[in-house]
């Protein structure tokens, strides 16, 4: 049966995407390592794993742990460094078609601003995406990403550092996530990211010890959706930007209930490690909901909860 085609592109900070699946960072590598499993080119854009200013090896093994409905992870943000990223890792992304945004971090406000400077003008690049739960070294350790204030500074030195559209990746770990996106919209974000891990722990009862060495890691999966779909939904009643749902999508069900909860596009991640043509199998989901349902354009789609 033929059918009419449907419109599936997405306007983000700026960013044209030609369908909202996107992969979420630390889930798809660089990207390459998919390319056996996957048609690149038929991702709405590649968010590659996280990218700091020098390498940085991670946490001692073990690094992650199968838990009820998901997974931990201590990985430690493990990366090849910004240079290296740029020198042997982009060339290859370059010869596809999706779009590349680069997820960084650092451990200081310095460290942010670098990378992005670095990355600002670098051919192939579309975006930024912001990591902002990480510890700052100068305050004991807190995650930049819960306090409204050190959101707000971080956010701003990257701002005024790259001309990239800038897309800013929030922590759940928090009490109030929408004093957080305001503040970071206020900064210049273009575009919001949600969720970030949450934040647990596993005990080997035998031996009565951590099974992460890291003691606590991030947990993804199905477990965290609903927190993921709820904070999706509360943070885009408060703000003008475009909001990016992450947090347990393992389905194109999962993924259209961010949509109509607000989101105007997706991340998957946890999946990928599940089924690696788990962003595939979304694609072609979501394209057969909307023929199903009579809807020409995914944007029609967007934010039309009834409540």
């Amino acid at each position: 049966m033929n059918r009419e085609p449907v419109n599936l592109s997405i306007d983000i900070a700026g960013i044209r995407l030609k369908n909202p699946i996107m992969t979420a960072s630390g889930t798809f590598g660089y990207g390459e390592e998919y390319a056996p499993y996957v048609d690149l080119d038929r991702l709405g854009a590649i968010i590659v794993k996280g990218v700091s200013l020098k390498p940085n090896i991670g946490n001692p093994p073990l690094r992650i742990v199968e838990t009820t409905g998901g997974m931990l992870n201590a990985i430690g943000l493990e990366n090849v460094g910004v240079d290296h990223f740029l020198k042997d890792k982009l060339p290859y992304l370059t010869g596809i078609t999706t779009l590349i945004i680069v997820n960084i971090f650092g451990s200081n406000i310095e460290e942010y601003r670098d990378v992005a400077m670095k990355l600002d003008g670098a051919h192939g690049i579309a975006g930024i995406e912001l990591n902002i739960s990480c510890p700052n070294v100068r305050e004991g350790g807190m995650a930049f990403g819960i306090d409204p204030h050190r959101s707000f500074e971080v956010v701003d030195i990257v701002r005024r550092s790259t001309r990239l559209p800038l897309i800013v990746k929030l922590s759940p770990n928090v009490t109030d996530i929408t004093e957080i996106a305001r503040s970071v919209e206020c900064a210049g974000a273009d575009a919001l990211s949600l969720i970030n891990t949450m934040t647990g722990m596993a005990i080997d009862v035998e031996t009565r010890t951590p099974r992460l060495a890291n003691i606590t890691g991030g947990l993804s999966g199905p477990a965290i959706k609903p927190v993921a779909l709820r904070m999706v939904w509360e943070v885009g009643r408060v703000v003008e930007i475009p909001v990016i749902g992450v947090g347990g999508i393992m389905t194109a069900d999962d993924a259209l209930e961010f949509i109509i909860a607000g989101a105007s596009a997706i991340q998957v991640g946890t999946a990928n490690f599940v089924n690696p043509r788990a962003t595939m199998d979304i694609l072609s989901g979501i394209e057969e909901y909307l023929w199903n349902h009579g809807i020409s354009d995914i944007k029609s789609l967007i934010g039309t909860l009834n409540v």
